[in-house]
């Protein structure tokens, strides 16, 4: 699962810009003599499954004996110069969509506490292993003005990236947004990562929340996301139809999050 994990997240990169990965090449820290190599055979194994599954090939890999295990990949894909989707290019009257629910550092922050139920666990590692490749083939039968994928910076770092790139503002309603069960009571619980407090301490003066909104809901939406889903703004029109196809073949998390207004002195404005 580790392996199929970072081979989602680092394919998602080429899905993100509308292209089609070709290439993977495994980049590998692991201290074989302290877990031997049949741990590291699996992690391989996984990646190579994931990299297969979105119609590329492994190529091979560099390797050094480290004493933490590090495991990622480095893709190549391709895409025709005029249909890159750029991360910016958001328009005024744009709904925003996203394809994956968030809450994933908060809900593996709670596997590492042992905090977190059997079914809690297999569902966000269900969420990390899904590649965005269908959610992307899906779009392409649209014309989105600006698209990403959610990792490290979490739902608000990357959507601000796509806001102060566009000139415009997001309007967020909280309630809106999709969340892994069980994120919120996690996060009330103070089960939170290092990585989701800093992206907050790091937005905190470019967004407006609601006077009485508690911190843990800013927390999760600034929570730090390996393998999340493809953020899109496009038409709302577009949006709508988009979602309701992707539901239509099985994907109910796709969800339209909120939507793009003119530019104000913020750059995301959070509402209940």
């Amino acid at each position: 699962m580790f392996g199929q994990i970072a081979a989602a997240n680092a394919l998602s990169d080429v899905f993100a810009m509308g292209g089609a990965p070709k290439t993977a090449l495994n980049i590998v820290g692991y201290p074989i003599k302290k877990l031997g190599y049949e741990m590291l055979a699996e992690i391989l194994r996984g990646a190579s499954d994931k990299v297969q599954e979105a119609g590329a090939i492994t190529v091979g890999g560099h390797s050094i004996d480290d004493q933490e295990p590090k495991f990622g990949l480095a893709v190549t894909g391709i895409v025709h110069p005029d249909k890159v989707w750029k991360n910016i290019g958001a328009k005024p009257g744009d709904a925003l969509v996203l394809t994956k629910p968030i809450g994933v550092g908060i809900m593996t922050t709670g596997i590492k506490r042992g905090v977190v139920t059997k079914e809690q666990e297999r569902i966000v590692t269900e969420t990390m292993t899904c590649l965005n490749q269908k959610a992307a083939a899906v779009l392409m039968d649209f014309s989105p003005n600006a698209v990403t994928d959610v990792t490290g910076f979490g739902l608000l770092g990357h959507l601000s990236e796509m806001m102060e790139g566009s000139e415009t503002t997001a309007i967020i309603p909280y309630h809106q947004v999709p969340l892994l069960d069980g994120t919120e009571k996690l996060a009330k619980d103070g089960v939170v990562p290092g990585g989701s407090k800093s992206n907050l301490n790091w937005l905190q003066s470019r967004i407006r929340f609601p006077e009485n909104m508690p911190l843990f809901k800013q927390l999760i939406l600034s929570d730090a996301i390996t393998s999340g889903g493809l953020l899109i703004s496009l038409n709302e029109k577009d949006a709508i139809d988009y979602v309701n196809t992707l539901h239509a073949t099985g994907d109910a998390a796709a969800t339209i999050i909120g939507r793009v207004e003119s530019k104000m002195e913020f750059v995301i404005k959070v509402e209940e």
